[in-house]
């Protein structure tokens, strides 16, 4: 499939093929489809409806069929999957890359993994299988076995003449990798060292002798870190014993980055990451009522805390008036240090070293941010209802909330890591509920304390 990489362009001809499916011209849109990259391919199909799309994946070759699946949105790409006959999925797949062979099939529910598995032959079968036999968010589930090796002994000739037979290498290879007879790594070499050396040199003499490897069992998000911090381009994966097994490389850890980000966003609202923006509505209302159900009980728990102070409210109107802006401001703090507690723990800062400080360092924020809003909250409401008790109370109970928004902050994505649960999923919710629940019993109850 050609390659569009003109942004301007490859927009019109998006442009175009929507205005001629909308008029009829198939003929034309079919023809603009494979004039276009398959990750534009992908993109038109994830920003289409369903029909629409089902119409589009049609007029599509099969041929180009695997392209567009690497590049599609688990969603989207399991959607059209599960339309396809197996042989045509199998025929798909058949090029793909270990990776995203992985990845894909992984993905599909397991009544259509089992037909796409029963009808590969058994050499397609067993790298699909070896594929998928590394845990999910592993460097073995998102590595590439597409690898150069070379023997130590061998000479830069030698090596530069075996390449120029292979006259192709796998894609975004820097470096070639050094093993033994048992394929253990035992070195790497850059290509820009082997162009620039002399022919008659041996590989062992300008090879790295202590190369940087990553496990199978790596987390990717560790592996992502580890690109980061060293700027690798690539980087070998090795197994138990220390035997190549693989690849990564910069492409794959930018989908890692990507993908944690989506993760991230998503989860925070109660969404997949990978989540069809055009999925039907009964599979979107489905999915969402699940989180709206969480965020209803976390709400009548915090209403009946408000019903305990039911008298003191009817008494004192005032108090109804005033009773959210307690909790608001304890949620927006208390979301505030989670958002950044999850980002730390996200890129490897905060350990089980430094976790202490940094809640100690939260509590102290929230207490003195707590000084600071509690004697403005407090002189605007004196002044506004002249009435210095009220504003005593209300200053207090943004105090006492204010300390706990920060402590909950630091302090849950900690917990929920250790309990094997995703902050980003999960502490939201639960903080927004600490936060609304401390902010009205403060509230009201110091209220009933002192102004009844």
């Amino acid at each position: 499939m050609p390659e569009t990489t003109d942004i301007s362009n490859t927009q019109a001809t998006l442009s175009s093929i929507s205005e001629s499916l909308s008029a009829g011209a198939f003929v034309r849109v079919r023809k603009l489809l494979h004039d276009i990259a398959a990750g534009d391919v992908a993109l038109l199909l994830e920003s289409s409806p369903t029909k629409t799309r089902d119409i589009l994946w049609q007029m599509l070759d099969a041929d180009f069929h695997g392209d567009v699946l690497e590049e599609l949105s688990e969603d989207v790409r399991n959607g059209i999957i599960g339309k396809m006959i197996p042989s045509r999925v199998v025929d798909a797949l058949e090029d793909m890359d270990t990776d995203d062979l992985a990845e894909t099939l992984s993905s599909l529910p397991e009544n259509v993994l089992n037909n796409i598995l029963a009808t590969m032959d058994a050499q397609d079968r067993l790298r699909a299988e070896k594929a998928m036999s590394y845990g999910e968010d592993t460097a073995g589930f998102i590595m590439n076995t597409d690898t150069i090796t070379l023997r130590r002994e061998v000479t830069v000739d030698v090596v530069i003449r075996y390449l120029r037979l292979k006259a192709e290498l796998p894609e975004n290879t820097d470096t070639l990798y050094v093993v033994n007879r048992h394929d253990f790594l035992i070195g790497t070499l850059s290509l820009s060292r082997l162009l620039t050396s002399s022919p008659d040199v041996n590989v062992e003499d300008i090879m790295d002798d202590e190369p940087e490897a990553l496990t199978v069992n790596m987390e990717e998000r560790e592996v992502a870190s580890m690109f980061e911090r060293y700027d690798w381009l690539s980087a070998p994966v090795v197994d138990e014993d220390g035997k190549l097994v693989g690849r990564i490389t910069i492409d794959d850890v930018v989908d890692i980055i990507r993908e944690d980000a989506e993760h991230s966003m998503m989860s925070m609202a109660g969404l997949e990451d990978e989540e069809d923006t055009f999925a039907p509505v009964g599979q979107s209302t489905k999915r969402r009522s699940v989180w709206l159900g969480v965020n209803l009980v976390t709400a009548l728990l915090a209403a009946a805390v408000s019903d305990m102070f039911e008298e003191t409210l009817s008494q004192l109107a005032v108090l109804a008036i005033l009773n959210t802006i307690v909790p608001s401001m304890g949620g927006v703090a208390g979301n505030q240090t989670l958002t950044l507690v999850i980002r730390g723990m996200a890129v490897g800062h905060v350990t089980d070293a430094n976790a202490l400080w940094l809640v100690r360092k939260e509590l102290a924020i929230g207490f003195f941010n707590g000084i600071i809003w509690a004697v403005l909250i407090a002189s605007v409401i004196a002044l506004w209802k002249q009435d210095y008790m009220l504003g005593c109370v209300i200053a207090f109970a943004m105090m006492i909330n204010m300390i706990a928004a920060g402590l909950a902050g630091a302090t849950l994505p900690i917990i929920m890591k250790k309990m094997k649960i995703d902050p980003a999923l999960a502490g939201s919710v639960i903080l927004t509920t600490i936060t609304d629940v401390v902010g009205i019993f403060a509230f009201l109850g110091t209220a009933t304390l002192f102004l009844m």
